[in-house]
């Protein structure tokens, strides 16, 4: 198993892959506190074309949490853009038929599957780490994190959404034969998952909530309003990966 997570790893690290999705992060870990920084400039070159028109504006403040909400609306983008690279994870595998010969040599599909898990979640704990501390590097330089409440706790429930994810990409990878139809099932699922937020009752089954930590930040909600979401999505984890075991050890490589 040792051995396939170093190949996995340089195979990663040889396509340039891992190096991509980590320049992504950290542009996107830049771009949150900037944006926010350049906000009254762009705000203040609008109003002069404005007053030339004959309409009026109104001075705009920024404080940490304008870059912290940059940072909610950029990081759903880049999650998607981390599930596009896992859902290589193992199709890649079928379309080369190198599983056959490291099964043949007697390492067990569920140590193959576990690697798959340890290799992408641990990708993700890195790439939203850089992200998340970037973004809280420079707010906290050019502002006052202080001003933001439940900071960290919605750093995890965002960071428990990207788990969830990998989740259910193992799941579809399990049967699945291209990447294609695993983004396709994700695609279904997390539609899927907006639909109990219609519902006051059930908002605590939509586990999409989980990335949308303003309500967190802004104080209007407090980590127990999270309590049974969270359980939900770990619920929802451990059914995923024991799905994609039963699937996994009967497919046909």
């Amino acid at each position: 198993m040792r051995g396939f997570l170093k190949k996995e790893w340089m195979e990663g690290v040889r396509t340039g892959r891992f190096f991509v999705l980590l320049m992504i992060f950290a542009l996107f870990g830049m771009m949150n506190p900037m944006l926010a920084k350049l906000t009254p400039w762009m705000a203040q070159t609008m109003a002069d074309q404005l007053a030339d028109a004959g309409f009026a504006s109104v001075a705009v403040n920024v404080d940490a949490m304008t870059s912290w909400t940059q940072f909610y609306k950029n990081i759903p983008v880049a999650l998607l853009l981390f599930a596009i690279f896992g859902s290589q994870a193992l199709p890649s595998e079928y379309g080369k038929g190198t599983l056959v010969s490291v099964v043949a040599k007697g390492l067990s599909r569920r140590r193959i599957l576990a690697a798959k898990a340890i290799l992408l979640t641990g990708t993700w704990t890195v790439l939203y780490a850089v992200c998340f501390g970037m973004t809280y590097g420079y707010s906290a330089y050019f502002w006052d994190n202080s001003v933001v409440e439940h900071l960290f706790f919605g750093a995890f429930c965002t960071w428990m959404s990207g788990l969830w994810v990998i989740a259910w990409i193992l799941a579809f990878s399990s049967f699945a034969k291209s990447s294609a139809q695993v983004l396709l099932g994700m695609g279904g699922i997390v539609m899927l998952s907006y639909l109990p937020g219609i519902f006051p009752k059930l908002s605590d089954l939509s586990v999409i909530r989980l990335m949308d930590g303003m309500a967190l930040l802004q104080g209007k909600e407090g980590p127990q309003d999270y309590v049974w979401l969270l359980c939900c999505a770990g619920a929802s984890i451990a059914l995923c990966m024991f799905f994609a075991v039963v699937c996994f050890e009967r497919k046909k490589l």
